[in-house]
């Protein structure tokens, strides 16, 4: 009987090591790049590393708010070992709201250094630029929008979308502008949108659809939305606006390690591969249509370098202070 319960005892004992075994080779990380396009480079981490990958997945209309709420309300007892944002001034928020952990990933040297925490708590690849999508059956050449500020004239009314800006890059994007035009002209290019009839949508996705199947002329979205437009064969036009006055917004993914996170090691070593030229240059090449942040990344002929864009001159971090302040504005302006 003894060498039965020491056979049971040592057969405990083994599970339990594998079973920590198996803990030891996971990653958590919450994303809100879009699932279609996150998954698979997860994968092949997975297949090149032997590290299995728990992702958690934001959703369209809430995208990046609801994951940042996740990780700020699991500060304490961290789940989490990686976030991967899809825009960065929520990221910062996480910065100083002590939720991150500083790392200085190798795979970030030949990042340019506007697009990394000069502390190591986060660092961005793969930016999108926020532009005007318009359907070319419905905007004559000589209407086409090329400033944001075209929306508050009156051939618009009614005719143009926005996304919910309490949310993703569109919350970026209003902050940015504020920051930009100072409070007293920011609040009145809002309201002036509001006056005109603005149509909010759920989210970027949704105002590139009312634009390609015709329901509205005009929108604010994301080069990867409009790049999915153009592939599916829908009439639209992009137009990087601005570029003769303050320049476009360029919002980078960024990636960064949560502080007291389950698995610190794998959680960097998935961090090392995200900012890898090998994935910046499959989001250039993925429907996404992502902008490398690198001169040195391969990209399709159709996407654009970073300095052949003329860029907004973006503080990310007076954006990061900014956002809340500006969300809770608009929320008021628009769904009040």
């Amino acid at each position: 009987m003894r060498y039965f319960y020491i056979f049971i005892l040592t057969f405990l004992l083994s599970v339990h090591a594998g079973y920590a075994q198996d803990k030891e080779k996971e990653v958590v990380v919450y994303t809100s790049h879009d699932q279609i396009y996150s998954e698979p480079i997860l994968k092949t981490f997975e297949d090149k590393t032997g590290i299995k990958v728990k992702a958690v997945y934001d959703v369209e209309a809430a995208k990046t708010t609801g994951i940042v709420n996740r990780l700020i309300a699991e500060k304490e007892n961290p789940r989490c070992d990686v976030f991967w944002n899809n825009e960065n001034g929520r990221t910062i928020v996480l910065k100083k709201k002590g939720v991150l952990s500083p790392y200085h990933s190798p795979s970030a040297k030949d990042i340019p250094e506007q697009f990394k925490d000069p502390e190591g708590y986060w660092a961005g690849f793969g930016a999108r630029a926020r532009v005007i999508i318009y359907n070319k059956n419905l905007v004559k050449p000589e209407e086409t929008p090329s400033s944001v500020f075209d929306f508050t004239k009156e051939i618009w009314k009614g005719q143009f979308a926005l996304a919910n800006p309490l949310f993703g890059t569109t919350a970026t994007h209003a902050a940015a502008l504020f920051c930009a035009l100072g409070d007293e002209k920011a609040k009145q290019f809002f309201a002036d949108l509001k006056a005109n009839k603005v149509i909010i949508a759920d989210g970027n996705s949704v105002v590139k659809d009312q634009v390609a199947n015709g329901e509205l002329k005009a929108g604010l979205t994301d080069t990867d939305d409009v790049n999915m437009a153009v592939l599916a064969g829908k009439p639209v036009g992009m137009i990087y606006p601005d570029q003769n006055s303050m320049g476009t917004l360029l919002i980078p993914n960024t990636v960064a390690l949560i502080a007291g996170g389950p698995h610190p090691e794998n959680g960097k070593k998935l961090i090392d591969y995200l900012l890898s030229n090998e994935v910046e240059s499959r989001l250039a090449f993925s429907e996404s249509a992502q902008i490398p942040v690198r001169d040195n990344v391969k990209k399709p002929e159709n996407i654009p370098s970073f300095n052949a864009v003329k860029a907004m001159n973006a503080d990310y971090e007076k954006i990061a202070d900014k956002i809340e302040e500006t969300a809770r504005y608009l929320q008021d302006v628009f769904l009040r």
